[in-house]
């Protein structure tokens, strides 16, 4: 069953566990996420900026709710932690669901402004060279994606961080993703100790 969250509550999970999009807020002020959504947020208002090949299919964008799935992090949990040799390896994972209403961005204006808070927020170095371009190539560029925002009308969360194993069993689990080499498995190991399962 997916809790319901409030907007401050989902700007920490996508900060500490979706470090992937990217997302970050200031005060009404929108920045850049990834691939690529830029993220504001007031106390009554959650809105993401994306962009889409132009070869995607579009036209559903403002006709239905939207839905964007924050994924990370996540991690196999191998049976071995267990106390009991009758068990079967599960995942531990945080999942968070934002549902909205789609617009799309057709002016120039508005798709430039996707397109440079993306580079801003990836390869700062790189505005100065796309400052330079020829306008007539960046609009070319620009012409190939499709721009729009989704306002966030509803949002999900999801975790799932060995809650009904017990003390011991957390622990293993703990103690080995936090030496893990993988980031995924070392932020669930985060994730549960922060959850109140300390070894």
């Amino acid at each position: 069953m997916m809790t319901m969250i409030s907007p401050t509550v989902l700007l920490v999970l996508l900060g500490l566990a979706s470090s992937v999009y990217g997302a970050t807020t200031s005060d009404s002020t929108p920045t850049a996420a990834p691939e690529s959504p830029m993220c504001s947020c007031s106390p009554t208002k959650f809105t993401f900026v994306l962009s889409l090949d132009q070869t995607c299919d579009n036209n559903d964008i403002e006709e239905n709710t939207v839905l964007i799935i924050f994924s990370e992090p996540h991690a196999y949990i191998s049976p071995k932690h267990y106390e009991k040799e009758l068990n079967v390896p599960t995942w531990n994972y945080i999942s968070v669901h934002a549902y909205g209403k789609g617009k799309l961005l057709t002016g120039k204006d508005e798709t430039f402004a996707v397109l440079e808070a993306t580079i801003d927020n990836y390869e700062k170095a790189y505005r100065k060279q796309w400052d330079g371009l020829p306008e007539d190539y960046k609009l070319k560029m620009a012409n190939g994606i499709v721009a729009f925002e989704i306002t966030v009308t509803d949002l999900q969360a999801k975790k799932k961080l060995s809650q009904n194993r017990t003390e011991t069993e957390r622990k293993n689990i703990i103690d080995s993703l936090s030496g893990s080499d993988d980031t995924n498995e070392q932020r669930i190991a985060e994730f549960m100790r922060k959850d109140g399962i300390r070894p």
